[in-house]
């Protein structure tokens, strides 16, 4: 591993930490906090919430045609999402503990929370549940790919990638052959090794 990747990599998971911090630090600011895994507004947010909150038929009224044209192929896509999230759960549960990698959990990926703010509407509320279920799914699916392409596939592609995976960084460069032969059928190393975070 070259070891200004690896302390490059370790200085990005120092600084996704830090934003985690101030996005913390923002919900304090924006009246907030988690109470046994529950969020609480203060009083006056909540108040503020609610003068805000878009009566539905309004929301509705106001929406162009193009959006309730497309709004069903939108929607259509919970069908593939859905098997893709039990095809990949599934998938894990049986190859991982042979493989000796260790699984994703789901619930560090999809977070499904911003149906309880007072501002939004049924239809809004509905709209990020779905967003919520479907960006969480494909990233608790890629890193589920991820760590099975370190495992089987540990090598860096020739031409550079736009936002690599979790496990990128540990490939072997490509064309070192004898990296590839050191990396290929170990699985990745535990949560937290490596500057992995989230399970990732």
């Amino acid at each position: 591993m070259n070891d200004r990747i690896d302390a490059l990599y370790k200085k990005i998971r120092e600084l996704e930490k830090e934003l985690e911090e101030a996005i913390t630090r923002a919900g304090e600011e924006l009246s907030y906090h988690l109470e046994e895994r529950r969020i609480r507004f203060e009083r006056s947010a909540l108040e503020l919430h609610r003068r805000l909150k878009k009566p539905l038929l309004k929301f509705i009224g106001e929406a162009s045609v193009s959006h309730a044209l497309t709004a069903p192929v939108v929607y259509s896509l919970i069908f593939p999402m859905v098997l893709l999230d039990i095809f990949v759960t599934v998938y894990q549960w049986i190859c991982f503990p042979v493989y000796g990698i260790k699984k994703v959990p789901r619930s560090d990926f999809i977070a499904v929370d911003r149906h309880h703010l007072a501002y939004l509407n049924i239809l809004e509320k509905v709209n990020c549940v779905y967003c919520g279920y479907g960006n969480g799914l494909l990233s608790y699916a890629r890193e589920v790919a991820a760590r099975t392409e370190n495992y089987w596939c540990p090598i860096k592609h020739a031409t550079r990638i736009k936002s690599p995976h979790s496990q990128y960084h540990k490939f072997a460069r490509y064309g070192d052959a004898e990296g590839y032969r050191e990396l290929i059928g170990k699985p990745a190393p535990k949560a937290g090794e490596n500057g992995e975070n989230n399970g990732a």
